[in-house]
């Protein structure tokens, strides 16, 4: 490759070497260390996976990665990973990179979690995202430290958990502290996201795939679940009760569904 490998973080069953690579990716302004506790939880019971949690570029320790901000982009930056990756779990923008990496580079198994392939011009399900980037816009552009930054956060009426979510993109600048991501190619990477339209890479789904969908979320509308429950290539569940960061407000049932796809045979 032609440029560097975002960062990541390998993730094994203790005492184990992998025999396969799950790469897991985040949504937009989340970082690898999103996964963490779901990963050690699904190598420890599925352990000839290993994990890789990837920051994709523009967030997190891959900050420094810049443009072009295309989900072609990041993609192609997991073809630079140091170990070979036979399949991909992705959470909402997360998702869809896991679909144009498959695209690229033929994967075996696929696990999306809340993401929509298709287009969404009106960001359907996706308002508390574009609220939290304006008022990241909006905020002074450094702090004291990682506490002042989430008291900023909370202060512009977002609650504590989404500011300690935010925080783990903040970088060191001198005595300082800042948001790394450029807010500016994070819209650039949303506004890609929501053009693409990667329902042909599903239709068949040519890999083990699995959608997780928030019962609650309407990232996906009645059409768009009718569409994947019609799709017989790929398997659909639905949590019931969850919104749109399912693997949060659910997580022993992603966990559970997780393992299952995982340990599943064609």
């Amino acid at each position: 490759m032609d440029h560097p490998p975002p960062h990541h973080e390998l993730v094994a069953a203790p005492d184990h070497t992998p025999e396969q690579w799950i790469v897991f990716l985040h949504g937009i302004l989340g970082t690898g260390a999103n996964w963490r506790s779901l990963a050690r939880k699904v190598v420890g019971a599925v352990p000839r996976f290993g994990a890789v949690l990837v920051d994709l570029r523009g967030h997190g320790r891959s900050h420094r990665l810049g443009p072009p901000w295309t989900l072609d982009r990041v993609a192609e930056d997991l073809l630079a990973l140091p170990v070979p990756i036979a399949g991909a779990l992705g959470h909402s923008f997360g998702g869809k990179v896991a679909l144009v990496l498959h695209g690229l580079a033929p994967l075996e198994r696929l696990i999306l979690v809340d993401s929509n392939p298709g287009p969404r011009p009106t960001a359907r399900g996706s308002e508390s995202t574009l609220d939290v980037l304006e008022m990241l816009r909006k905020l002074a552009p450094t702090f004291r430290d990682r506490v002042e930054f989430q008291d900023a956060v909370r202060a512009a009426g977002q609650p504590l958990g989404i500011a300690q979510w935010l925080a783990m993109n903040l970088v060191r600048e001198g005595e300082r502290v800042r948001f790394g991501p450029d807010l500016d190619g994070v819209q650039a990477l949303l506004d890609d996201y929501f053009a693409r339209d990667l329902w042909p890479a599903l239709e068949p789904a040519r890999a083990i795939t699995d959608v997780i969908v928030g019962g609650a979320s309407s990232v996906l509308d009645a059409t768009d679940r009718a569409r994947l429950a019609a799709n017989e290539s790929l398997r659909l569940h639905v949590v019931e009760g969850a919104g749109h960061c399912v693997h949060v407000d659910a997580a022993a049932a992603v966990e559970a569904l997780v393992i299952e796809a995982l340990g599943r045979e064609g």
